[in-house]
């Protein structure tokens, strides 16, 4: 299984793949044909001999993020499953890589972390049947759909809530080839689990999402959908450092500071 990653190498921002342990950069494009090209480290998740810096796998034009797609999440939220895919977007703007601080800013009340598997899309899909989305999928990452809480609950819209600086940490890589409909989520803060659960609880799995999604808005190589998050949520605070995982892709880590 490939792993690629998107790095900043030699002062240029490049993707590499990891194959066994060692990383190449890519000779081509990821959403096109590639190959392994020069060897230029080993190691893998952001542990790289000798180092570089691990960025956001990609930088997508669109988050498309969805809400209350675990029965379990519905449950400790009080709402009823919904009886469709309810989405939202979250800029691009917000997206930070791994290692990066996510930004608390003031006077906004709780912040949460939410763990999720995040898809990328490898191709423009539009109008996808469920039966074709793999072809459409280039893989898959760790998301933190990180939520201002308590303007949540006082009803305030979803893209102002999710959409500040630093509320969307992607990465560490895009796992190629990896099937998205049972893997392990989990959301640990300081060392200590939270959040975990298996994506076949997915209220709506991966290949519905792309093609009730791409019948709504056309989807572009690079874009994001985000499937939801497990119970557990919980708040941040400045000091904490978060970790989101996601079976066959690795650790999502980031370090928890106050925005000013």
């Amino acid at each position: 299984m490939d792993r690629i990653y998107r790095i900043e190498w030699n002062n240029q921002v490049r993707h590499a793949v990891e194959r066994a342990g060692v990383l190449s950069l890519v000779e081509g494009s990821i959403f096109g044909a590639y190959k392994a090209g020069a060897q230029i480290a080993t190691g893998r998740g952001t542990d790289f001999t000798p180092a570089v810096r691990v960025l956001a796998p990609v930088v997508p034009g669109k988050i498309v993020a969805i809400g209350l797609n675990y029965k379990d999440h519905a449950a400790e939220q009080g709402k009823p499953l919904p009886v469709f895919p309810m989405i939202f977007l979250k800029p691009s703007t917000a997206v930070i890589a791994p290692g990066e601080p996510i930004r608390l800013p003031a006077g906004v009340g709780r912040i949460d972390h939410e763990a999720e598997m995040a898809l990328v899309i490898g191709r423009r899909a539009t109008r996808v049947p469920a039966e074709r989305a793999h072809e459409y999928l280039l893989g898959v990452t760790c998301a933190n759909d990180v939520t201002a809480r308590d303007m949540q609950n006082k009803g305030v819209q979803y893209s102002h809530v999710k959409g500040f600086d630093s509320f969307a940490p992607l990465g560490p890589c895009i796992a190629v080839g990896l099937d998205p409909s049972d893997l392990a989520v989990e959301g640990t803060v300081n060392g200590v689990r939270r959040q975990h659960s298996r994506t076949q609880q997915l209220v709506f799995p991966a290949a519905e999402l792309v093609a009730y999604i791409s019948n709504i808005m056309t989807l572009e190589p690079g874009d994001v959908i985000s499937t939801g998050t497990p119970s557990g949520i919980g708040p941040l605070l400045a000091g904490d450092t978060v970790t989101i995982s996601v079976e066959g892709v690795g650790e999502l880590t980031n370090p928890v500071v106050d925005r000013d």
